[in-house]
C-alpha cells in the first residue's frame, strides 16, 4: 500500500488559502492511516454546520447509523461495523454554498466551512468488491442536506483488494512489448471522422495510418457497434488493413476496438477481435462500470484500453464529483492497461496542473505493480511533447493526436514522424524551432499548428 497519509499534520498557515493543488493534494496526517481491515477515505467537504458535524454524518450515514436511534444499533455493532473519523483539518470558509439544497442549521451565522475530513469504513460492512465498496464510500453522501459540497479526493484501499482484482494484465510493459515501442511514447491517432465512415473508408483510412508507421489507432469513443457499420464488418475491414500493411513494413499497429456494449454483447466482441488476429479492445468505463470493466479483464487477452469520456460529469465542479486520484485507482484494479488522462493546453476545460497530477497518479505505487498507461489527447500534436516531457520528465505514456496528425500538410506519416521528432526535440533538451531546422515534418507542423 502506498501509505499516502504518512507525516505531520500542516499547521493552519499552509491551508489558509489553497490552490488547486492544495485543494486536491492529500495532506500528510501524523501516522500511516493504512488498514489491513479498513478502507480510508479522503473529502473535501462544504457544509453551513461545523466541519466536525458534517463528519458525523458522514460517518453514521455510511455505515451503521440513520436520522435517529434504531433497535438493534448496538455499541458492539457500532464498534465492529462503525465508519470512524480519523481526522479533520479545516479549510477557507465561504459565504454562499457550492451546492444548491443544503439545510442550514438554527442560527447560521451566513458562512460555509470547508475542510478535509478523513473517514475510514470496516472493511468487513462491503468486502473487497468494487460496486459495494463505491456504496460505502459514496452512496448517498453527495445528497445529505447537511452537505453543501462533498469532493472524494482519494482513497486507500486494503490489500484484500489486490487479492480479489488482479489488475491489468499487459498494463506499459506489455503494451511496450506488443507495439515493439521501447525508449519513447507510444504514438498514435483515433479514427476520424468519428463516425460515418463506411468500411471501405475505414479500410482506407487504417491502411494508410498503419503504412505512415503508426504504433497505435483507436476507435472513437462514439463509435461502437453502429447499425450503418456493425462490429463485426468493422473488424474484418480494420483487419485487413493492418495485416496488409504489416506484411508490407514488417509492423503490426496496435487497433483498439471500440467493444463498449451490454456484459454479454462485449464478450462476444472482444472474441471477434481477438479470433481475426486483433491486439486490443477499447471500453468506456463510466458506460460499462468498473464491474463491467471488471469482468473484461477477467477473459480479456488483448490490453484494454480504458476511456473516461463522461468524467467531466463527475469532476468539473471543483466542490463536487471525484478526483481522478481515486477514480484511477478502481480503474486500474478493474484491469485498465490504458486509461485517459487528457492532454496539456487540451480542447477541454481541465487545467494543466490536473493533468500532469492524473499523469502521475497513474504511475504511482499500487499493490507493488497494476502499472497502467496514461493515454495523453485531446488537441495535440507535435507541439505538445515538450511541455508535457518537462512537466513528467517520463516517456512512458501514450500520445494521441487526431487532428494534430491527420492534418499535417504532408499527410499521416508527416505528421507521425512530426510527434516523434517533437518527443526527440523534448527529451533533448532541444528547442523545437531548433530541432525542425533540419526535420521538414517537424517544421511543417510548426507552421500549421503554433510556434516553435
Amino acid at each position: 500500500m502506498s501509505g499516502v497519509w504518512n507525516g505531520k499534520t500542516p499547521d493552519a498557515s499552509e491551508l489558509a488559502e489553497p490552490d488547486e493543488a492544495a485543494r486536491t493534494s492529500v495532506p500528510d496526517a501524523g501516522g500511516s492511516l493504512a488498514y489491513e481491515d479498513r478502507v480510508v477515505a479522503l473529502y473535501l467537504v462544504e457544509t453551513p454546520y461545523s466541519l466536525e458535524r458534517a463528519a458525523e454524518v458522514i460517518a453514521g450515514e455510511q455505515s451503521t447509523g440513520t436520522f435517529t436511534a434504531v433497535p438493534g444499533e448496538t455499541a458492539s455493532l457500532k464498534e465492529r461495523h462503525g465508519a470512524q473519523i480519523e481526522w479533520i483539518v479545516p479549510l477557507e470558509e465561504t459565504e454562499a454554498p457550492t451546492l444548491p439544497g443544503a439545510k442550514l442549521p438554527p442560527g447560521h451565522d451566513g458562512r460555509y466551512r470547508r475542510g478535509k475530513i478523513v473517514v475510514s469504513y470496516p472493511l468487513v460492512n462491503f468486502g473487497p468488491s468494487i460496486p459495494n465498496l463505491m456504496s460505502a464510500i459514496a452512496g448517498n453522501l453527495f445528497e445529505l442536506q447537511e452537505l453543501s459540497g462533498l469532493r472524494l479526493l482519494d482513497i486507500e484501499l486494503p490489500e484484500a483488494f489486490a487479492r480479489r482484482y488482479p489488475g491489468p494484465k499487459f498494463g506499459l510493459a506489455g503494451t511496450r512489448w506488443l507495439t515493439g515501442v521501447y525508449g519513447r511514447p507510444i504514438i498514435g491517432s483515433i479514427v476520424k471522422p468519428s463516425v460515418g465512415l463506411s468500411a471501405e473508408e475505414l479500410g482506407r483510412l487504417v491502411y494508410e495510418l498503419a503504412m505512415a508507421g503508426l504504433d497505435f489507432i483507436k476507435d472513437d469513443e462514439l463509435n461502437a457497434n453502429p447499425p450503418y457499420l456493425p462490429l463485426d464488418r468493422k473488424v474484418r475491414a480494420v483487419m485487413e488493413a493492418i495485416e496488409r500493411a504489416a506484411d508490407a513494413t514488417g509492423k503490426k499497429t496496435m487497433y483498439a476496438f471500440n467493444i463498449t456494449g451490454d456484459i454479454d454483447e462485449m464478450r462476444r466482441h472482444h472474441d471477434a477481435v481477438v479470433a481475426a488476429g486483433g491486439n486490443c479492445v477499447m471500453a468506456s468505463v463510466l458506460s460499462v462500470g468498473f464491474a463491467g470493466l471488471a469482468h473484461l479483464n477477467g477473459y480479456s487477452e488483448v490490453p484494454i484500453h480504458a476511456h473516461r469520456n463522461q468524467w467531466g460529469m463527475l469532476t468539473r465542479c471543483p466542490g463536487l464529483g471525484m478526483e481522478f486520484a481515486a477514480f484511477q485507482k478502481l480503474c486500474r484494479l478493474a484491469g485498465a492497461d490504458h486509461l485517459h488522462v487528457n492532454g496539456l493546453d487540451s480542447k477541454f476545460y481541465e487545467s494543466n496542473e490536473s493533468v500532469v497530477r492524473s499523469i502521475r497518479a497513474c504511475a504511482s505505487p499500487l499493490f507493488g505493480g497494476y502499472e497502467t498507461v496514461p493515454v495523453v489527447s485531446s488537441a495535440q500534436w507535435a507541439g505538445s511533447a515538450p511541455a508535457t516531457y518537462e512537466a513528467i520528465r517520463s516517456v512512458d505514456v501514450m500520445h494521441l493526436a487526431g487532428g494534430g496528425m491527420l492534418a499535417h500538410p504532408d499527410g499521416p506519416a508527416a505528421g507521425f514522424a512530426s510527434m516523434r521528432q517533437g518527443w526527440e526535440a523534448a527529451a533533448a533538451g532541444i528547442p523545437l524551432g531548433e530541432y525542425a531546422a533540419t526535420r521538414p515534418e517537424l517544421a511543417r507542423a510548426i507552421e500549421k499548428y503554433g510556434k516553435g
